[in-house]
């Protein structure tokens, strides 16, 4: 069984410091965040940039010091920047963290409800409109999907040539308006997936440890961090993302699973 990848997200869009104090804003926060989630053993660090204040933003010049500060500390962790952005971005300032190139970045296939009036908003146009412009740049996708209807979209999109093989998956799970963490659900979603793609399993909340648990049982790949949950167990709130990273450490290691360095993850992803 391939070496597992550890990706933390570190800081999202949508929770605050109101939610767990810890929540990085500021480069600094940020930086101190990922270096200690790199140090505990995470290969990718999921990007989402804020201002001081903690608004989110997808500012190119933003996300360019963060990206910088990062590497003055994890000098050969991957860095994978969201086009997701937070509930109301338009698509053009969404697509800014592309134009510096990274090696990765995430590819939302398709619209969700959040809750509420908030919807997030994936046109088929724009999907492919991202895809294109990944391929432009060298960029490789994280294909997010948060149901079975968005693998399928991301599938007719490869057939027409706007995502590129090998197909890269994060299965997120336990979002209000996607599919549940059910262990039933996570096979139905495995099961769909093309056999030479890899897949990376984000499970929300609650969901975050047992789903975490079968993706290194079954051979995919696991996020975690403060972007999917801010407990490490019910009623203690984390410290650090890397307190999660720690934790799927100590895990796969008892589970018989060596944990990928970020050169290794390379080599997985097909980024060199």
């Amino acid at each position: 069984m391939e070496k597992l990848i550890i990706t933390a997200a570190i800081c999202g869009a949508e929770v605050t410091k109101e939610h767990n104090p810890n929540i990085p804003y500021t480069i600094k926060e940020i930086q101190e965040e990922a270096r200690k989630a790199y140090e505990a053993g995470a290969a990718i660090i999921h990007l989402h940039v804020r201002e001081d204040d903690g608004t989110p933003t997808q500012s190119k010049a933003r996300y360019e010091e963060a990206i910088l500060a990062i590497k003055e500390v994890c000098k050969d962790v991957i860095i994978q920047p969201s086009t997701g952005g937070a509930v109301g971005m338009t698509a053009e300032e969404r697509l800014q963290p592309l134009a510096l190139k990274p090696e990765m970045a995430t590819l939302d296939c398709g619209t969700l409800n959040f809750g509420g009036d908030e919807i997030f908003v994936n046109t088929e146009n724009m999907i492919k409109e991202f895809g294109q412009r990944m391929i432009e740049e060298g960029v490789k996708p994280e294909c997010e999907v948060f149901d079975k209807s968005m693998i399928d979209m991301a599938l007719r999109l490869k057939k027409k040539g706007f995502i590129k093989e090998p197909m890269h998956f994060n299965l997120v799970m336990g979002v209000n308006g996607g599919i549940s963490g059910a262990p039933r659900d996570l096979l139905f979603l495995i099961e769909s997936l093309p056999k030479d793609a890899t897949y990376t399993v984000s499970g929300i909340g609650r969901w975050q440890l047992s789903l975490n648990t079968m993706a290194i049982l079954m051979g995919g790949h696991v996020r975690v961090g403060f972007e999917d949950n801010i407990y490490l167990e019910k009623g203690v709130l984390a410290e650090s993302s890397a307190d999660f990273v720690k934790r799927m450490v100590t895990l796969s290691k008892l589970l018989g699973r060596e944990v990928a360095t970020p050169e290794e993850a390379r080599v997985i992803l097909g980024l060199k």
